[in-house]
């Protein structure tokens, strides 16, 4: 079965809560996306144990585009996130996946869009899902990178049981491709939130990959 899992990239925790209040009664998991300025050209970071205090029935899985992901991972596990995913472009990744399993949670790996996935290809038999970038990694509404599928493809091919989750560009036509592909998960950001009605953007989304998985 093929999920939407909104994901929120905001500084400000309010408008973080303000956006998982939008989407609380639609989905089952939400994505926090962090970046810290040296990973990527952005900087997301906010105080993870704000989490602590939010009252929510969502599952929570947080996206670390930053450079040092194992120094993170234990305050976003003590503050009720589920999974977590590293990028493979970080640095101690091997660190990064063993302080996550301490921490009894699933492990993910991101790949960014421009990245070969024979960098990511001797990870995937020890990690719980896959994050492909469909974008350079960074700022939401960039455009599609179709050698996207042949990424997917790929995993699918040598990891056919591992979640694929596809993040960036999601649109209902672009999550329709991916999920041709092979991807089971579609992680969507600003075409959910800049949309007048979000159900009915993430129902879009649900029609259009019918008949896809």
């Amino acid at each position: 079965m093929v999920e939407v899992i909104p994901a929120i990239l905001e500084k400000d925790f309010s408008e973080i809560e303000k956006k998982i209040r939008l989407v609380e009664n639609l989905v089952e998991w939400v994505q926090i996306d962090v970046a810290d300025g040296l990973l990527v050209p952005n900087d997301s970071k906010t105080d993870p144990s704000s989490f602590k205090n939010l009252k929510t029935k969502l599952n929570l899985e947080v996206h670390l585009m930053v450079k040092e992901p194992a120094k993170l991972v234990a305050v976003y596990a003590d503050s009720g996130f589920k999974r977590i995913y590293a990028h493979i472009e970080a640095e101690g990744i091997d660190d990064f996946m063993a302080e996550a399993y301490k921490k009894n949670i699933e492990v993910g790996l991101a790949i960014d869009g421009p990245t070969p996935y024979e960098k990511i290809a001797p990870y995937l038999d020890n990690i719980d899902a896959v994050l492909i970038m469909a974008i350079k990694a960074g700022f939401s509404g960039q455009p599609y990178m179709p050698a996207t599928e042949d990424k997917i493809k790929k995993i699918k091919e040598a990891f056919f049981d591992l979640p694929i989750c596809v993040d960036g560009a999601m649109t209902a036509e672009n999550a329709a491709k991916v999920i041709s592909a092979g991807a089971s998960r579609i992680n969507s950001n600003s075409y959910l939130f800049n949309a007048p009605d979000i159900k009915k953007a993430i129902e879009s989304i649900i029609e259009s990959i019918q008949g896809q998985a």
